[in-house]
């Protein structure tokens, strides 16, 4: 993975996990994980398949997801992991931790809140939002920030009113915002690259869903 800090800041400050998208590390979580640390976080791009794997077409992406994810203890010890090499950090307040992800991550970040990890904030930018364990009430203890895309098909209108369903009855504090016309991976400036018509990098989406995701973390974690 790749830990990102501001060396001119002084004293502990809120951690962030990154999880990327289901290509695998590239330099998408890498420069998220930059940008946190630029304002104000120490930020922890961690590898969900291990060994740096990356997919270069859907089918090997959807391969490596489908291995990184059959297990949950394994999705949960990978976390995990990431999660003690960020609080590690003598840089870090390990008392305030977030977490984000786009896509594949996006997904990974919902179902460690749903699991009631420890954690201040997640955001899911375009994620996946169905579960195959939906959360019981009170057990989500992180504020929840989806940003998705109106036409986003992995994403469609029904999962998200059934994921509101869900975290509503799960009683979490959570916020849901679309923007429209945006599609899978707006967040990504090299979406396009990878020749899938769902998916596109929209600036507007990119740049209001970042600020979104630090009004919720300097709520939730400070900074």
């Amino acid at each position: 993975g790749l830990l990102a800090w501001d060396e001119s800041a002084v004293g502990p400050r809120p951690g962030v996990l990154v999880v990327h998208e289901w290509w695998g590390p590239s330099e998408h979580p890498h420069n998220q994980a930059r940008r946190l640390a630029e304002s104000g976080y120490v930020a922890f791009a961690l590898d969900m398949y291990g060994d740096g794997k990356h997919a270069m077409n859907p089918d090997d992406a959807g391969k490596l997801a489908g291995e990184a994810t059959r297990d949950p203890a394994v999705v949960l010890a990978r976390f995990n992991a990431g999660r003690d090499v960020l609080t590690a950090d003598s840089r870090v307040d390990a008392s305030r931790i977030g977490a984000i992800g786009c896509c594949f991550g996006g997904m990974i970040v919902l179902e460690m809140a749903r699991a009631g990890l420890d954690l201040d904030a997640v955001a899911s930018f375009h994620g996946i939002l169905e579960t195959q364990t939906p959360a019981p009430p009170g057990q989500v203890k992180a504020r929840v920030l989806v940003l998705t895309g109106a036409a986003d098909p992995f994403a469609p209108p029904q999962a998200v009113e059934g994921f509101r369903a869900e975290m509503i009855a799960a009683k979490a504090d959570f916020r849901i915002v679309s923007y429209p016309n945006a599609k899978h991976g707006f967040t990504n400036p090299d979406a396009a690259g990878h020749g899938m018509p769902e998916v596109a990098y929209d600036a507007d989406a990119d740049t209001q869903s970042w600020r979104e995701m630090l009004t919720l973390f300097g709520a939730a974690l400070g900074r």
